[in-house]
């Protein structure tokens, strides 16, 4: 098991992905997707890492589409950090991936939290938590157990927005810039003030969304 004091530090953990260039650090963890020849070459793969996990006992979120599989590590008994664990079954999970002719597309994994302003966390945090199952995550946001649905934040302010619900989408820093490219493109407001961390996005009706990248996101150590 890991614990508090095996939690790596954000320079190790860059340091460890600059040998594993087919993962992507992600609030707490370590993400990527492989393209797989084919959807049996897809399942093998699914099947392989999951000999890997139960090896290791260590186990990844994966899901599998078509011929592509989206994989997540992150020590839950850390308290959903990274640890020497994931950098290890990463390593063994690329290899398997690159047996199977698989490509590593890691732009591809974006990753969507549900944002609410409030001067009151704890006054509508167990409101959201009951009714949607979810769980106490790392900073006092809410998280799915099964890693399914969106993680829900509490972005405490005085000064709650009229629109008090935005959605933040995390994308890795590297393949960020298009994405940015395009949504300016649609017309809307671009907020690059706190760039590169997030950048916010306000539609013609004042709606907002946030594109966040991993830039300045540090371990919780």
């Amino acid at each position: 098991m890991a614990g508090k004091d095996d939690i790596l530090a954000r320079t190790a953990i860059d340091d460890a992905l600059a040998e594993l260039p087919d993962w992507r650090y992600r609030l707490g963890s370590i993400v990527t997707v492989y393209k797989c020849p084919t959807s049996a070459a897809a399942l093998e793969l699914v099947a392989t890492i999951g000999r890997i996990a139960e090896q290791q006992n260590h186990h990844p979120d994966l899901d599998w589409r078509y011929n592509r599989v989206f994989a997540r590590y992150t020590s839950h008994d850390a308290g959903s950090e990274v640890t020497q664990r994931d950098i290890r079954a990463a390593t063994d999970a690329s290899q398997a991936a690159a047996e199977l002719g698989a490509v590593a597309e890691p732009g591809l994994y974006r990753t969507v939290e549900v944002g609410i302003d409030t001067a009151d966390r704890e006054g509508i945090s167990e409101v959201w938590r009951v009714a949607l199952g979810y769980r106490k995550g790392r900073f006092g946001d809410l998280e799915d157990p099964y890693g399914r649905g969106p993680n829900v934040w509490f972005q405490v302010t005085e000064t709650p927005n009229p629109n008090r619900i935005h959605v933040d989408v995390h994308r890795s820093e590297a393949e960020s810039g298009p994405a940015l490219e395009k949504t300016a493109a649609t017309g809307a407001l671009m907020n690059h003030d706190h760039a590169p961390n997030w950048v916010v996005v306000t539609d013609s009706q004042g709606n907002r969304l946030c594109l966040c990248t991993e830039a300045g996101h540090q371990p919780d150590l």
